[in-house]
C-alpha cells in the first residue's frame, strides 16, 4: 500500500519556526489605520475555476488570461487552466483595503482540510505595501487533490475572511505511466519486448573506456576514469527500450487526470552500462542497484558509483537521462585484451537550439508555450526510464543461460539530478525495494534561484519573460526579496520584486507534478535513506529540506558535515563520486549497506563528521555556504 503523510498528526518543526518567526520578527511599519482594514480578495481561491467531470478533483484551473502581459507569462497562464487546481505549496496572497501589521496578521493566517482536522500556519511572509497584499505560503506542503479552507482571523489593525480551494492531483501524471508500464500496456502499444541487449562485456581489469562525444558539428573523445574495483570484477554495456511519451518540445501532453494519461508516442533505445561483482553470480543473478546519474552528466559516471556496491556484491547499472550523453551518434571506445571494441553509447542530446552544437544536457528542457515548466516532463520520462529498465533486468550478461542481473528487489541510489528523480521512481514505483537518494533537493525552480551554478537559468526565463529588474551581475540581474523558511517577514522595497515572485511561484505550480517534493510523502521511511551535504551550493540545503520534511523523512536524513572536515572550503555537492575523499568511500559503503541489507549505518563510526540520523532540521534551513555569498 502506498504510504501518505502529506498531513502528519503533530505540526513539523518548521510549522513552530515560521509561527515564532512571524510573532517575533518586526517588518518595516505599515502606515496606521483609522479603521481596522478590509480582506478585499484571497488567493488560491476556488471561483478561479469551472466544473470539470473529466478531472479527478472535479474542477479545473480558470485564470484570466485577459492583460496577462508578456507571450511567455501568458503562455504559462494558459498551462496552468489545464491543470485540475492549485499548487500544493500556493503563495497565498491576500489583499486588503488599507495596510496592515505584516507579522501579527500572518500569525492568524490558517491553511486547514476543508473535511478534516489537520491544519498548519504560514511562513515565507511578503508584505507588499503598494498593493497592500500580504503573501505567504503554507508552512507545510499541502496534499494532492484535497480541499483547504484558507482562513484570516480577524485582528486589531484587519477584518477576518475566508475561502476554499482545492489542490492539483500532482502525483497523477507521473503513476498513470507507472501504471501503463506495470500492466505492459505502453510496451505492447510500441511493439517492446521487455529485456537488456547485450553489447559488450569485459574484464574491468587491463580494460580502458574512452567515449567519442558526439557533440553536433565536432566530436570529441574524452577518456573515461575506471576506478579500482575488487579483482574479477565485469563492465557490461548494451541497451534497452524504452515508450516515450515525450513530444519535441521536450512536454508530455496534458489530459484530463481521470483518463488515464496520455498514450506513448513513441520508444526509444536508452543505453545500459553496469559494474558486476567478481566471481559467479548467485542463483537467479547478481542482487541489481540502478544508479541515477547527475545533471550534465552521463552513464560515465556509472563507473565511479559502483565501487562501494562492487566491494559489497552488488551490481550496478544506469542509463542516460533525457537530453544527456551528448548526440545519438556517441560511441564508446573500449579497449581490452589489445583489442578496441566501439559500441554506441545512445547519447539522448539533441540540438535543441540550432546552432550546430549538442551540450551536455542540450534536449533536457522544455521549449515554447510550456518552457516554464523546464524540466518537468525530461524528468517524468527519466523517471519512467527507470521504471522500464527496472522490469528489463533478469537479463544472462554473459550467455551461459542464467541470469547475471537480478530483476528481483531491484534497488536504486542516485546522485544530485538522480536523487531528484530517484525521488519520484521511489515514491511512484514499489518494485523499487530500497533507495538512497544522495543531496536531492527541491523544488527545481528553487534550487535554480538559490544556487550559484545554477542562478543563471533563473536569469534566462525572467528574461524571456521581461521581468528582470537589476544590473547587478552578481545577482543574476533580478532581485526577488523571498525570504526562506523560517525566516520573518519582508517588505518588498525594490520595483518589480512583485512580479517576479509572482511568476516563480506559477512557474513551480507548473512543474510541480514532475518535482521530487511531490513524491517523497509516498515513500515508507523504512524503503530510505537521504543523504544531504551541509552547505552543498549546487542543490541548497534549503531545498533538501522542502523535500525531506514534506515526506517526514527526518529519521532516515543522513548529514555529511563538510565543514567539519579539510575540504570545508569547497563545495561538498559532488563527494559520493570523488573517490580521493575520505566521505565518497564512506558515503558509498553506506549506500551498499543500505541497499543489501536495509541496516543504516554511521558511515564514520560516530565520529563527528557524520550525523545519522540529522541531529536538527533546522540546520538545513540556512544556505550555510562555506565561502562568502551573496544572499539571492
Amino acid at each position: 500500500m502506498q504510504q501518505r503523510r502529506w498531513h502528519r498528526a503533530t505540526s513539523s518543526l518548521l510549522g513552530a519556526l515560521a509561527l515564532t518567526a512571524t510573532l517575533s520578527v518586526t517588518a518595516t511599519p505599515a502606515l496606521a489605520a483609522p479603521q481596522k482594514a478590509e480582506p478585499l480578495s484571497v488567493f488560491p481561491s476556488n471561483s478561479l475555476t469551472v466544473r470539470d467531470p473529466a478531472q479527478l478533483t472535479g474542477r479545473r484551473v480558470a485564470l484570466p488570461t485577459a492583460d496577462c502581459g508578456a507571450p511567455v507569462t501568458c503562455g504559462l497562464v494558459q498551462s496552468l487552466n489545464q491543470l485540475d487546481g492549485f499548487d500544493l505549496d500556493p503563495r497565498i496572497a491576500v489583499r486588503f483595503s488599507s495596510p496592515v501589521d505584516p507579522a501579527a496578521t500572518a500569525a492568524r493566517i490558517t491553511v486547514q482540510e476543508e473535511h478534516g482536522g489537520w491544519r498548519t500556519g504560514v511562513d515565507r511572509v511578503v508584505w507588499d505595501p503598494a498593493t497592500n497584499t500580504l503573501y505567504a505560503h503554507p508552512a507545510e506542503q499541502l496534499a494532492p487533490g484535497t480541499t483547504y479552507r484558507l482562513k484570516v482571523q480577524g485582528g486589531p489593525d484587519n477584518k477576518a475572511t475566508q475561502d476554499i480551494f482545492t489542490t492539483l492531483s500532482a502525483t497523477d501524471g507521473l503513476l498513470d505511466l507507472r501504471r501503463q508500464i506495470e500492466s505492459g500496456a505502453a510496451l505492447r502499444a510500441q511493439g517492446i519486448v521487455p529485456g537488456l541487449r547485450i553489447e559488450g562485456v569485459f574484464p574491468a581489469a587491463g580494460t580502458t573506456v574512452a567515449q567519442l562525444q558526439d557533440r553536433g558539428a565536432a566530436d570529441q573523445t574524452v577518456p573515461v576514469v575506471l576506478p579500482p574495483y575488487p579483482a574479477g570484477s565485469t563492465l557490461v554495456f548494451g541497451s534497452y527500450e524504452a515508450p516515450s511519451w515525450l513530444q519535441p518540445d521536450v512536454s508530455i501532453r496534458q489530459t484530463p487526470t481521470r483518463d488515464g494519461g496520455p498514450a506513448p508516442v513513441g520508444k526509444a533505445r536508452l543505453p545500459i552500462v553496469a559494474v558486476l561483482p567478481p566471481g559467479t553470480s548467485p542463483t537467479g543473478g547478481w542482487p541489481t542497484a540502478v544508479f541515477g546519474h547527475g545533471f550534465t552528466a552521463s552513464t560515465t559516471s556509472v563507473f565511479l558509483a559502483a565501487v562501494g556496491n562492487a566491494n559489497a556484491g552488488l551490481a550496478t547499472i544506469g542509463t542516460n537521462v533525457v537530453g544527456h550523453g551528448y548526440g545519438p551518434g556517441s560511441e564508446w571506445v573500449v579497449t581490452s585484451g589489445g583489442q578496441t571494441t566501439r559500441l554506441s553509447s545512445y547519447g539522448r542530446g539533441v540540438d535543441q537550439n540550432g546552432d550546430g552544437v549538442i551540450g551536455n544536457t542540450e534536449g533536457s528542457s522544455a521549449t515554447g508555450a510550456i518552457a516554464a515548466a523546464s524540466s518537468r516532463d525530461a524528468l517524468r520520462q527519466t523517471a519512467a526510464d527507470v521504471m522500464t529498465l527496472v522490469r528489463s533486468l533478469g537479463t544472462d550478461v554473459d550467455r551461459n543461460g542464467s541470469a547475471d542481473l537480478s530483476g528481483r528487489g531491484v534497488t536504486y541510489f542516485g546522485q544530485s539530478f538522480g536523487g531528484i528523480y530517484g525521488t519520484m521512481v521511489t515514491g511512484a514505483d514499489p518494485a523499487i525495494a530500497r533507495s538512497v537518494l544522495n543531496v536531492p533537493g527541491g523544488p527545481i525552480t528553487e534550487i535554480a534561484r538559490l544556487s550559484p551554478s545554477f542562478r543563471p537559468l533563473t536569469t534566462q526565463a525572467l528574461q524571456a519573460a521581461g521581468l528582470l529588474n537589476s544590473s547587478d551581475p552578481t545577482r543574476g540581474f533580478f532581485q526577488e526579496q523571498m525570504p526562506l523558511r523560517g525566516e520573518g517577514p519582508v517588505t518588498l522595497t525594490v520595483p518589480g520584486a512583485a512580479a517576479i515572485q509572482e511568476y516563480l511561484a506559477r512557474a513551480t505550480w507548473l512543474s510541480r507534478p514532475g518535482s521530487p517534493e511531490t513524491f517523497s510523502p509516498l515513500i515508507a521511511p523504512e524503503r530510505v535513506v537521504v543523504q544531504v551535504a551541509f552547505g552543498d551550493q549546487t542543490v541548497p540545503n534549503p531545498t533538501s529540506y522542502t523535500l525531506v520534511d514534506a515526506g517526514d523523512l527526518w529519521s532516515r536524513t543522513s548529514l555529511y558535515r563538510n565543514d567539519r572536515t579539510a575540504n570545508a572550503a569547497n563545495n561538498p555537492h559532488s563527494f559520493l563520486l570523488q573517490l580521493t575523499l575520505p566521505a565518497a568511500l564512506q558515503g558509498q559503503r553506506q549506500v551498499a549497506t543500505f541497499l543489501r541489507t536495509g541496516q543504516v549505518i554511521d558511515p564514520d563510526g560516530g565520529d563527528a563528521v557524520w550525523e545519522v540520523p540529522i541531529s536538527d532540521p533546522a540546520l538545513l534551513l540556512p544556505l550555510n555556504y562555506a565561502a562568502p555569498a551573496l544572499r539571492p
